[in-house]
């Protein structure tokens, strides 16, 4: 055999036993109107072949999905594979207009993408207009075959999803706020596993019931599917040992207490070192916008020890002993709890920056145009809301997706003139002139050059309310380097970076009157798009997007789109 033989046929066995292991998983979700009655009442609520929440999928770090999307609703949907990088399958990350035109009723597409290198709890969820309230599900990924988890086996795992229910059809209550200028009506429930739970009126008969045993330890792969609301979440009586965020691995530290902003993931682990007896799981609202109404109900499940467990017997259970949740505004505790993650291997964060960009995120309040009537501006003072990154409203385009545009080099659908810098500087956090409250409205994306080391400071301003805004950025981890309060100060603030082991994200979130400062690597080809995962800020234009240039070769091209892509 000669020696080039030799070398191909050892690599062709290394490949053979890496894919041997690799799967193709396939799924079909139809999208359909399906009856749910929750809080008393039936609603057509849009569901994934009729279930709610949606099936959860479980793969290996490794595997393929292909994933056959049919449209039976009445309404245009995509979906998103919330924190999956998409290694240049970029027309599979699903934002609508983003990557792609929205499945249209009655038509499908296939999603395919290879999960490389990530390990832990993701989800997907509908990326148009206010679907995602109710089309959601877990995507689970395992180790590879033969590998095991950094942290001991637990004897079971249990997706535990926090959602948000409305008592009327989602959609219906977005257009409202679109029509009006005004804020949208806060939710009526937050939900567990897709049920309210016992302290709602016609909910306790389904509540979500989480089987443990003594002296077992669980995994709960938590993820907050709420549309607009970062929640609280804990268990009476019981710790939680954090191992992993967004698929990454973490430092395991203890706590008694979750906050996750929506869009995020958090695995934990549980022990069942309690007298066997039922206890609450609950998650309520952290709300840091001062005076904005929101829902302050409280959702729960039930930690059930099999010994306690009435379900064999006839017996009259123990009520089900209840935690004592933080304060609705207790911002202390989300720093803290924040500030405790640590990737759990030495990061590599990349320091030599070619882009050092700083980004003010925001509310804003609109002057009601002149041919428009009162009742279309219900915001403040005759306004009508919305929301802005460095003074930019990002507009979605309607006839063309970003990517398709810049793919195909089709002009007038964006530019590239995202600014790097606000382009006023003032007191972020402090008083801001009402001068400042109007962004203007633009589809412009900022360009990186491939494999470009970027480090973004983002800040909350205090136009109109600050706020914790749970930022996500799609195609990418990165690394949270450091977060503080007040208005971000190089000279000061430098000096906090971790550099050593801070950790990896797709969502951070930026705490309330201050900023936070991310740092990635450009090696993903492709338009992502970079906004506030509160549903009702990305409506308002609390947005922008990356255009990242294809590299050298074809492994750093971002692949042609495929034929049964929408068209718009």
């Amino acid at each position: 055999m000669g020696i080039f033989n030799k070398f191909s046929f050892i690599f062709l066995v290394i490949f053979l036993s890496l894919s041997a292991n690799a799967q193709v998983q396939r799924h079909r979700f139809v999208i359909q109107a399906t009856k749910v009655k929750r809080l008393c009442k039936t609603h057509n609520t849009i569901t994934v072949n009729g279930m709610f929440p949606g099936p959860s999928l479980e793969i290996k770090n490794g595997d393929t999905l292909e994933v056959q999307v049919v449209n039976k609703a009445r309404y245009n949907v995509t979906i998103h594979w919330h924190g999956v990088r998409q290694m240049r399958t970029g027309w599979a990350d699903g934002p609508e207009f983003v990557t792609q035109c929205p499945i249209r009723p009655g038509g499908s597409y296939t999603y395919r993408f290879t999960v490389q290198g990530q390990e832990g709890t993701l989800w997907w969820h509908a990326h148009s207009s206010w679907l995602r309230a109710t089309v959601y599900g877990a995507l689970i990924i395992r180790p590879r075959e033969g590998k095991s988890y950094p942290f001991p086996k637990p004897k079971r795992e249990t997706p535990i999803l926090l959602g948000e229910w409305w008592d009327a059809n989602p959609i219906d209550v977005v257009r409202e706020a679109t029509r009006t200028g005004a804020a949208p009506n806060v939710s009526d429930a937050y939900t567990i596993n897709a049920q309210p739970g016992d302290l709602y009126k016609c909910s306790s008969k389904e509540t979500t019931v989480v089987p443990i045993d003594s002296g077992e330890t669980n995994l709960l792969r938590v993820i907050n599917a709420a549309l607009n609301q970062p929640l609280f979440f804990k268990v009476a009586n019981h710790k939680l040992t954090v191992v992993g965020a967004d698929a990454s691995y973490t430092k395991p530290f203890t706590t008694s207490v979750l906050m996750l902003g929506p869009g995020q993931t958090t695995d934990v682990l549980i022990r069942g070192d309690q007298p066997p007896s039922r206890y609450y799981m609950a998650a309520r609202a952290y709300q840091s916008a001062q005076n904005a109404p929101f829902d302050n109900t409280t959702t729960t499940a039930i930690l059930e020890y099999k010994s306690a467990s009435c379900a064999a017997k006839k017996c009259n259970a123990p009520t089900p002993i209840m935690p004592s949740l933080p304060a609705y505004n207790d911002t202390n505790t989300v720093t803290a709890f924040s500030q405790s993650f640590r990737s759990r291997e030495k990061a590599e964060v990349p320091t030599d920056i070619d882009e050092s960009l700083f980004f003010t995120i925001g509310l804003g309040l609109n002057n009601c145009p002149p041919n428009f009537r009162k009742r279309r501006c219900q915001g403040p003072n005759g306004t009508r809301f919305t929301a802005s990154m460095n003074n930019v409203s990002f507009v979605l385009p309607r006839n063309f997706s970003l990517l398709q545009a810049h793919q195909q080099g089709i002009p007038g659908v964006f530019t590239t003139d995202f600014p790097a810098n606000p382009p006023l500087k003032f007191d972020y956090t402090g008083n801001v002139s009402r001068s400042l409250f109007q962004p203007v409205p633009g589809t412009k994306l900022y360009k990186l050059k491939y494999g470009s080391r970027v480090q973004i400071v983002l800040q909350d301003t205090s136009i109109v309310t600050p706020e914790n805004h749970p930022i996500h950025l799609h195609g990418y981890d990165f690394y949270i380097i450091a977060q503080g309060f007040g208005n971000f100060d190089p000279k000061k603030d430098t000096s906090k970076f971790n550099l050593v082991d801070p950790p990896m994200r797709n969502t951070v979130g930026v705490p309330v009157n201050g900023w936070a400062v991310i740092r990635f690597v450009a090696d993903n080809p492709g338009v992502w798009i970079m906004h506030c995962h509160l549903d009702v800020h990305i409506n308002w234009g609390l947005a922008m997007a990356f255009l990242v240039e294809n590299g050298v070769g074809e492994l750093q091209t971002i692949q042609p789109p495929p034929p049964d892509l929408p068209i718009c």
